[in-house]
C-alpha cells in the first residue's frame, strides 16, 4: 500500500497532470509525470476505467499497479505527480509485464 503523504486525492493535480505532463505509453499503460513547483512530497494517482473490464479485474490492475508504483515513488523527482491510467491490455497482463510496462514508461518521461 502506498503511504498517505504519496496519494494523489485531488481530481485538480490529476487534471493538471493529464493536461501540462510529460507522457509515456506502452501496451498496458499510460503514465503522465508532471513536476509542479511547489514543495510536496512525490504522489501517485491511478485511472482504472470500466474499459478495463469488470469490477474484479479492475480492482486486481490496480492493486498490482500500487504495489509496483510503491516501489519506484522513491525514484520519483522531488514533488512529482505521476498518473499511472490502466489500459484494456493491463487486464490480461502478468504482474511482471505490468511491472516492465512501469519501468519503461518511467524511463521515458524522467
Amino acid at each position: 500500500m502506498l503511504p498517505r503523504e504519496h496519494r494523489l486525492t485531488s481530481g485538480e493535480d490529476f487534471r493538471s497532470a493529464t493536461r501540462h505532463g510529460r507522457r509515456a505509453g506502452t501496451r498496458t499503460l499510460v503514465a503522465h509525470l508532471w513536476v509542479p513547483s511547489e514543495e510536496l512530497p512525490a504522489r501517485v494517482g491511478f485511472v482504472v476505467s470500466k474499459a478495463v473490464g469488470p469490477a474484479v479485474t479492475r480492482n486486481r490492475v490496480k492493486r498490482r499497479l500500487r504495489h509496483l508504483a510503491r516501489e519506484q515513488v522513491s525514484s520519483l523527482p522531488g514533488s512529482a505527480v505521476l498518473v499511472i491510467r490502466a489500459l484494456p491490455a493491463s487486464a490480461d497482463a502478468s504482474y511482471d509485464e505490468l511491472g516492465r510496462d512501469l519501468a519503461t514508461a518511467l524511463e521515458r518521461i524522467s
